[in-house]
């Protein structure tokens, strides 16, 4: 089976096609700056691999939707339900599905849920202290970068020859970490929406929601107004001031001698710190640190500074590891494994649709 597995951004499509079961990448490619995904699928088309299924890695449509699913009305109508808790991820893939709704007819179409992974999560740390009526509504923790996660989680296990006590890092221009016990997450940053946890490039990480009601009142903003506010100037772009909070251009910055550049870089390893340490706390035990994501694989000097200061967990970065090298490699040298790899979140999205459209036997369910 042929999977084609599309990872979308606001204005990119890069994708994969797997087969199936064999893992063998057929034909990936990257499209910029896209404005009509109907023609983007065309080309994708056009390169001579047929293709069987195409497979999204979704983000979020509630309680109900916490998996891996054919697309139907009920799926879209979710989507479109929590549209207003993730409408930077959401809308993309509403307009992208509906694309190749029609570009691809008859193809099934699968939707592999962010939130899959992290519903091994505990009642004490995914239970938010609102109203019952909340809770019913779908108001909890869900958690994102479910497929990112978990593949750290399994390349991490083949890498160090065991399961083990690991805090997942995915560090990019949208970040989140995740607490994972022997391969099941028990906890991440990300809650309700992307929004939440640590700060992301532009948008916003851990607030109180009072906050949110005294500015609105205070101005008098609507919700779209306060939503577009956090959606694309807070992060480390609202802390910085530097447009699009990307990682690379606040470490020139600061470099140059940028103060609130230098802040924001601060704040973002504090909060990673923080986290490990706390991650640490809730499993019992720390065996292992993998950072990927844009920023976890790429920035030697973030690395490092996150580490800094954690020898009492038994975390020490060789500079030599750390700061040279390409490819998944442990880059430290105390009882704690740091590792830094490469994320393959389109081979996770593969597996799980083709087990939901073989019903595991390996052959096309009808």
């Amino acid at each position: 089976m042929n999977l084609l597995v599309p990872n979308l951004g606001s204005t990119s499509l890069k994708y994969q096609i797997l087969e199936m079961p064999s893992e063998r990448v057929l034909a990936r490619g990257r499209f910029e700056r896209v404005r009509d995904y109907g023609q983007a699928i065309a080309q994708i088309g056009g390169g001579g691999v047929p293709v069987d299924a195409v497979a999204f890695k979704a983000v979020h449509a509630g309680p109900q939707y916490c998996g891996t699913f054919a697309i139907d009305d009920a799926v879209l109508f979710a989507l479109e339900e929590f549209l207003p808790a993730a409408p930077a991820h959401n809308a993309i893939y509403l307009e992208a599905i509906r694309a190749f709704r029609e570009s691809l007819p008859g193809i099934p179409l699968v939707a592999a849920f962010e939130t899959e992974f992290h519903t091994t999560v505990p009642a004490c740390a995914h239970l938010y202290g609102v109203p019952a009526e909340w809770r019913a509504e779908g108001v909890r923790k869900y958690g994102f970068h479910g497929a990112s996660h978990q593949y750290v989680a399994e390349r991490s296990a083949a890498l160090l020859g065991r399961q083990t006590r690991l805090v997942s890092c995915h560090l990019g221009g949208s970040s989140s970490m995740c607490a994972i016990d022997r391969g099941r997450s028990i906890d991440t940053t990300m809650g309700f929406s992307p929004q939440s946890g640590l700060e992301n490039a532009t948008r916003h990480g851990d607030l109180d929601a009072f906050a949110v009601l005294f500015m609105m009142e205070h101005h008098g903003w609507t919700c779209g107004q306060v939503r577009e506010q956090l959606a694309t100037g807070g992060g480390l772009a609202g802390l910085s001031g530097i447009e699009g909070g990307d990682v690379r251009d606040l470490e020139q910055a600061a470099a140059a001698g940028h103060a609130d550049a230098a802040t924001a870089i601060r704040v973002f390893v504090y909060q990673v710190k923080k986290t490990i340490g706390a991650y640490a706390a809730a499993m019992g035990g720390l065996d292992a640190v993998a950072f990927t994501g844009g920023i976890g694989e790429n920035s030697a000097a973030l690395r490092a500074a996150c580490c800094q200061g954690l020898g009492f967990l038994g975390i020490a970065l060789d500079p030599e590891l750390n700061g040279h090298g390409n490819g998944d490699r442990v880059v430290s040298n105390g009882p704690v494994a740091v590792i830094a790899l490469s994320t393959n979140e389109e081979l996770i999205v593969a597996r799980r649709a083709f087990r939901l459209l073989t019903g595991a036997c390996g052959t096309l369910a009808s």
